[in-house]
Parts: structure tokens; C-alpha cells; sequence
């Protein structure tokens, strides 16, 4: 199925959950916030989070700095 991640188009295989995206995205145990069609999904319930065809997804990365 299609989702829009960060705002380009990519397949993820159905069914999908955001903890799945994660691993797929190479992003496993990094320090971000998502959001799907504006709504923030607490981490608690990322593999819980099913996905939909043509969710918008949005992650985004805690970057430290000084």
C-alpha cells in the first residue's frame, strides 16, 4: 500500500504498523515524534498503530545541539 512519508510517496507492505515503518526506515531506537494525518502518536503506540492506504506520515528527529 501507499503512505506519504515526509511528503513523498513510498510502499510499505499492508498490514503496517508504525513500529514496522521504523525498522524499515532504518530508524529503530532513535529519539522522534510521529505523526499521522496531524496527529501525534504517543511512542506507547507504535506497535499498536495500524496503518492505512494514503496515511501521511510525518517524523520527525530530536537533533541535540549547542
Amino acid at each position: 500500500m501507499q503512505i506519504i512519508l515526509n511528503g513523498q510517496i513510498i510502499e510499505v507492505p499492508q498490514p503496517c504498523n508504525l513500529a514496522d515503518l521504523l525498522a524499515q526506515q532504518q530508524l529503530t531506537g532513535r529519539r522522534l515524534a510521529i505523526e499521522v494525518n496531524q496527529e501525534l502518536v504517543p511512542r506507547s503506540q507504535f506497535a499498536d498503530y495500524q496503518l492505512a492506504a494514503n496515511d501521511r506520515v510525518e517524523i520527525i528527529q530530536a537533533v541535540g545541539g549547542g
